[in-house]
C-alpha cells in the first residue's frame, strides 16, 4: 500500500511538473512592440560586446525626422533571466562559453517569440557572430512584431468593402481609421490621436508610370502630384510635397507576391509648417496591370513616431490582392 502511493505521488509530481513547464513555454508574450530583451552579463553588455548589440539593434530608424532606436533594449544579467523577460517576444542570450555557436529557438520560453542564442570563447568570436547573423535577427524581429501588430488589428478591423470594391484588394486596417476622402483611384484614411493624426492612402497610376532607372524621382513626382490634388493644410495655397532637403531611402522588396518598390523619407506642407515621415510602397500588380501604392505617414510633432509608422507598414503589409 505505501509503495503504490508512494509510486502516485511521484507520477502525479512529474506529470504536474511537466505541465507547469509546458504552460510556461507556451505563456503569451506581453512584451512591449519593438522590444528586445537582451540577456548578458553586465561585464560584456559595458564592453565591445554591447557596444555591437546597440549598434546593430538600436541604430536609427531611417526615414524619421529625429533619431529613433530601431528595438528599444533591456538588458538583464544571465542570473536574473526570469519572469518578465522570458516573456518578450524577442530575446538574444550571450555569453562566453567553450564553443562558438549560434543557434535560433522559436517559442522557446513564451508564444510567440523569437530566441537567438550566440555564444564565443571570446569577445571578438561573440561579435564576430552577431555582425554575421544581425540581418537575419532583425529580419525575423520585425515579422514576429509585424504579426503582433495584426493580431491586435483583427479585435476590431474598419469594414473595407469601400477599398475591396475600388481596389480589389483586402486590408487588415483598425476601426480606429475613418474614411476622410474618397475619390476615383484614391482613397485617404485617417487616426485622430491626441497629438496628432496618422494616415494611409490608397490609389493606382497606369503600369507605366515608374521607370526603372528613375525610379524614386518617378515616385516622387507621383506623390507629389496626389499632394496637390487631395492633401492640404487648412490654408489656401497649401499642399504636402516630399522634403526636398533629405534624399528618401529607396528599395526593392516583395509584397503580395509582387515586385515592389518601398520609399521613405519625410513629407512638409508647402506654404504651412506641418511635416513628418512617410513610407510609401509600390506594387507592380501585373495581373491587373497596374501601379498599385499604398502609403502611410504622420503628423505628431510632439511625439515618437517610430511605432506609429511600425503601424501602418503593418497594415500596409497585411494587403492581398485579389485574383
Amino acid at each position: 500500500m505505501n509503495k503504490t502511493l508512494f509510486l502516485w505521488l511521484l507520477v502525479s509530481v512529474i506529470l504536474s511538473s511537466c505541465t507547469f513547464k509546458e504552460e510556461k513555454i507556451h505563456q503569451e508574450s506581453s512584451a512591449a512592440i519593438n522590444t528586445i530583451s537582451v540577456i548578458i552579463d553586465d561585464q560584456l553588455w559595458n564592453g565591445e560586446v554591447g557596444d555591437s548589440i546597440r549598434n546593430k539593434f538600436a541604430s536609427p530608424v531611417l526615414g524619421l525626422p529625429q533619431e529613433e532606436p530601431l528595438f528599444s533594449i533591456n538588458q538583464y544579467p544571465v542570473k536574473l533571466f526570469e519572469g518578465f523577460s522570458t516573456d518578450s517576444r524577442n530575446i538574444i542570450i550571450v555569453k562566453k562559453a567553450n564553443e562558438n555557436k549560434f543557434e535560433f529557438k522559436k517559442n522557446e520560453f513564451a508564444n510567440p517569440q523569437n530566441a537567438f542564442h550566440i555564444s564565443g570563447k571570446t569577445s571578438f568570436e561573440i561579435i564576430e557572430l552577431l555582425e554575421k547573423n544581425a540581418p537575419q535577427i532583425i529580419q525575423k524581429m520585425r515579422a514576429i512584431e509585424i504579426a503582433h501588430y495584426q493580431r491586435m488589428f483583427k479585435d476590431s478591423l474598419l469594414e473595407t468593402k469601400k477599398i475591396q470594391k475600388k481596389f480589389n484588394i483586402d486590408l487588415l486596417i483598425p476601426s480606429k481609421y475613418e474614411y476622410v476622402m474618397r475619390r476615383k483611384n484614391f482613397i485617404w484614411l485617417k487616426r485622430e490621436i491626441i497629438s496628432g493624426n496618422t494616415s494611409l492612402i490608397i490609389y493606382q497610376v497606369q503600369w507605366k508610370s515608374i521607370r526603372p532607372n528613375y525610379a524614386v524621382s518617378d515616385i516622387v513626382k507621383i506623390r507629389d502630384s496626389i499632394g496637390k490634388a487631395y492633401i492640404h493644410g487648412s490654408d489656401y495655397g497649401t499642399k504636402m510635397v516630399t522634403e526636398a532637403a533629405y534624399s528618401p531611402y529607396f528599395s526593392k522588396t516583395i509584397l503580395a507576391g509582387n515586385k515592389c518598390y518601398e520609399t521613405k523619407g519625410t513629407w512638409q506642407m508647402k506654404n504651412d509648417f506641418m511635416s513628418g515621415p512617410f513610407i510609401n510602397y509600390v506594387i507592380f500588380d501585373k495581373a491587373n496591370k497596374r501601379l498599385l501604392v499604398l502609403e502611410g505617414f504622420c503628423y505628431v510633432p510632439s511625439k515618437e513616431k517610430r511605432d506609429l509608422m511600425f503601424e501602418l507598414e503593418s497594415i500596409i503589409k497585411s494587403i492581398q490582392i485579389k485574383r
